[in-house]
């Protein structure tokens, strides 16, 4: 059947798929330990879990029975880490070749520019992937039981759960009533756990699979370099924002180490995890609005991240520098950007603005709540964050199937979405007389 549909299709289909299974799990009797829930509760969860946004309508740690969690689990891991994943390691454990029609899909799901070493690429992503959320859930089952009083099944599945939900930037969470992690906020250990693991997740795969073959190669790609910085400047940068704005203010009676932990914290979680430390309503609207910023920004390509990517706003903001100095063409670290880069970049950008001004308009006439209110809810949809402002428990039906779209198209990618539904035939080569307009 998937014969007839190209990779962006394809990995638009699977998580489609992916998203109503997830909905009739949820619906069963077993997901609540009762008659079941509705069905737009059940379908904005899974969206949720399988986009790895974290908004909720109701309290998972409460309102989900352990097998309601599971799934929400699973949702989150297939969502994160791609469908395609899943499919090559099966493929790989049974011995089977990985056609070149599942090689483009691969490249595609992880937005790399070639096909070269995608195989091995996907077999390192999931050895380290699924090694990295254990010990990290190991970690955080130990801190939970000797810390904090846990009994050692309950303190290992919230380890687990908790590592799953920030390797893969989801942003669920068990300790009910919507606390988030609140109540670690003062726990440098806990947070630091939580942070590596969604700066680690949001990098990239590519990225990672570079790093940790950095010692036998000794160098890395443009892509690989522009992406580490970029994630440096964001959260550095961001960190000392949230610190000097919120330090008589929202982080007003900690100490000068966890106002430092808490600011680092909030820097990292809106790119694109949707945990917090703080209470957003409690951030001043300058905080609020920087937090919209990274969440519009998002992880990086190839990520379980969302947003627009860091990759993709360098590549725009180096083209804009490189106009304001004369230069016809975008470079940096003496490598010049393909124009091909630069038009896809501005696409992405241009696209992700606009569904975002489209869904925010709709949103003002549909719900009662204030613009900021909305604009964080819509662009932490957009980026798959998961961080609120309260809203997503008032939405109404019109608001939460907006949600769910916005959701699902943050974690496609715009352009992804685009091309899976546009019927591209290939375009006669021809060029037109140049001319100009008015610019400015």
């Amino acid at each position: 059947m998937f014969n007839r549909f190209n990779a962006p299709q394809i990995l638009v289909s699977s998580f489609l798929m992916l998203i109503l299974s997830g909905t009739v799990l949820l619906l069963t009797p077993w997901a609540t330990g009762g008659n079941g829930t509705d069905f737009v509760t059940a379908l904005f969860t899974s969206a949720s879990a399988v986009c790895v946004t974290g908004l909720v309508v109701v309290d998972t740690g409460t309102y989900w029975t352990f097998f309601g969690q599971m799934v929400i689990l699973l949702l989150i891991q297939a969502g994160g880490l791609g469908i395609m994943s899943f499919a090559t390691f099966y493929a790989l454990l049974l011995g089977k070749k990985i056609m070149l029609r599942q090689r483009l899909i691969m490249q595609e799901a992880l937005n790399k520019s070639s096909l070269e070493g995608i195989v091995n690429v996907f077999r390192i992503l999931l050895i380290f992937s699924f090694a990295i959320e254990f010990l990290a859930g190991i970690c955080l089952a130990i801190h939970l039981h000797f810390k904090y009083g846990y009994e050692p099944l309950k303190a290992f599945w919230f380890g687990i759960f908790h590592a799953v939900s920030a390797f893969n930037n989801a942003g669920f969470d068990l300790f009910g009533n919507y606390t988030s992690l609140t109540k670690f906020t003062s726990d440098p250990l806990f947070d630091f756990l939580i942070a590596f693991l969604i700066i680690i997740g949001g990098l990239g795969f590519v990225v990672i699979y570079e790093l940790m073959d950095y010692r036998k190669n000794g160098r890395l790609s443009l892509h690989a370099r522009i992406v580490i910085r970029m994630t440096m400047i964001l959260v550095g940068f961001s960190t000392l924002i949230i610190f000097v704005t919120e330090y008589n203010h929202a982080l007003q009676g900690f100490s000068l180490g966890t106002k430092i932990s808490a600011s680092f914290f909030q820097a990292v979680t809106p790119r694109t995890a949707g945990f917090n430390t703080l209470n957003m309503n409690s951030l001043l609207v300058s905080t609020q609005f920087l937090i919209i910023l990274l969440m519009f920004i998002g992880g990086s390509p190839g990520s379980t991240a969302g947003g627009v990517k860091t990759s993709t706003l360098s590549v725009v903001w180096l083209m804009v520098v490189n106009q304001i100095k004369g230069r016809k063409t975008a470079s940096i670290l003496e490598r010049q950007i393909d124009n091909q880069n630069v038009l896809r970049a501005l696409t992405i950008i241009i696209l992700a603005l606009s569904f975002v001004i489209v869904v925010t308009f709709l949103m003002c006439l549909t719900q009662e709540a204030e613009l900021m209110e909305i604009l964080f809810e819509v662009v932490s949809a957009m980026g798959t964050v998961g961080l609120s402002l309260g809203l997503t428990l008032k939405l109404n039906l019109v608001g939460k199937l907006l949600i769910i779209i916005t959701m699902f198209l943050g974690r496609v990618g715009p352009l992804t979405l685009v091309l899976a539904l546009a019927n591209r035939r290939e375009q006669p080569e021809m060029q037109y007389p140049e001319d100009k307009i008015m610019l400015g």
